[in-house]
């Protein structure tokens, strides 16, 4: 049996998630969520970026199910989508879905974000140019799409902390050493 939780319940979860101190590499920004999957729902968008250049991106939605779910096992499910380009060597390794889908699992774990009925694919892309557009250089990227459910909406932010050491791993960043927390930004976007 699912716990039932408020509309209360998703509002505290959401302030959580809005106050989330995110990486200085890391610019998020509310966008507009699904309206059709569950009757709450909050959607962020992240660019990891170095100077003007972005090097990863991705979107993540917390849906909010009161009455819960039984697909979801829960009442809470986290939907994300990260995806960074990579040398064309690395998404040539036949390893490389399972090493960005252990980056995942491994930033929960991490975070120590407790979490239930984990899915999702792991996609890698090459592309190759013809034509007009032959003197661009071959391109390869990977994206991770997944899913899990939060059994303790307390523990959001622990949830975010993970999506966020997800990108960064897509992109190419150190972690952050432990207990090292990022310093929130002014207004303006300027740390």
């Amino acid at each position: 049996m699912i716990a039932q939780l408020s509309h209360q319940d998703f509002a505290s979860m959401a302030s959580a998630a809005r106050a989330f101190r995110w990486r200085r590499e890391v610019h998020a920004v509310e966008i507009g969520s699904p309206q059709r999957i569950a009757p709450y729902a909050l959607a962020l968008e992240a660019e990891v970026r170095t100077g003007e250049e972005t090097i990863a991106s991705g979107r993540l939605v917390i849906l909010h199910n009161p009455e819960g779910d039984d697909t979801w096992d829960g009442n809470t499910r986290v939907v994300s989508y990260a995806q960074a380009q990579v040398e064309l060597e690395m998404a040539a390794d036949p390893m490389l879905a399972d090493v960005a889908w252990s980056w995942l699992t491994d930033a929960l774990h991490h975070a120590d974000a407790d979490y239930t009925a984990a899915s999702g694919t792991v996609t890698t892309m090459t592309s190759h140019s013809f034509g007009g557009l032959d003197t661009t250089p071959d391109g390869a990227e990977v994206e991770v799409r997944s899913s899990w459910t939060v059994p303790d909406e307390s523990q959001i932010e622990r949830h975010m902390a993970a999506w966020q050491d997800l990108l960064c791993q897509l992109a190419g960043l150190e972690p952050l050493a432990e207990g090292v927390v990022p310093l929130a930004r002014r207004a303006g976007g300027r740390q």
